[in-house]
């Protein structure tokens, strides 16, 4: 299976265990962009089953290293703010944020706080927007201001892999 085919629409996952490893990491990349992680997941094939991949993704996550979070972030937009372009990742994370409903002093409150975060962590604020409330991720954001830098790194970690698992049950399905 060809892997633009592959991702337009998502795969099996018998699809996702038979493509070839470069298919299968150009599948999942846009997931989560850190090759530690994609050579994980793809490595780990064949799953016997969708929950055997999440864990396996999960668990690959782990701590980043700065370089890592870098790379990954580079591909993310500030939170309330539409991803552009027509690539894969553009197109998952305006899925993850189409349900954000701001109104203008929210998305006020949301500019300023990511105006705050980028001054004192130096890059942009990420949460796992999938499944959450604007103002539940106003809230995290402003609590997560407060955070020391190790401990910041740790969240963003988290929230990295939370946001990959999201996009890979999106695109690898029963």
């Amino acid at each position: 299976m060809p892997v633009a085919a592959a991702t337009a629409t998502g795969v099996t996952l018998a699809g996702f265990n038979a493509l070839d490893r470069d298919d299968a990491a150009a599948l999942v990349r846009p997931c989560l962009d850190v090759d530690r992680w994609v050579d994980a997941v793809v490595d780990g094939r064949p799953y016997a089953d969708l929950p055997a991949l999440t864990r396996a993704a999960t668990e690959a996550v782990g701590a980043f290293t700065a370089q890592e979070l870098e790379a990954a972030l580079a591909h993310h937009p500030r939170i309330g703010q539409s991803a552009q372009g027509g690539s894969t990742e553009a197109a998952l994370s305006r899925g993850e944020q189409a349900g954000l409903d701001v109104d203008d002093e929210l998305d006020r409150q949301l500019r300023q706080g990511n105006a705050d975060y980028e001054r004192r962590f130096g890059r942009i604020f990420l949460i796992r927007a999938a499944g959450r409330s604007a103002p539940e991720i106003l809230a995290a954001l402003q609590s997560r201001l407060g955070n020391d830098d190790a401990t910041e790194d740790r969240v963003v970690s988290e929230q990295l892999g939370q946001i990959a698992v999201v996009r890979l049950g999106g695109l690898v399905t029963p």
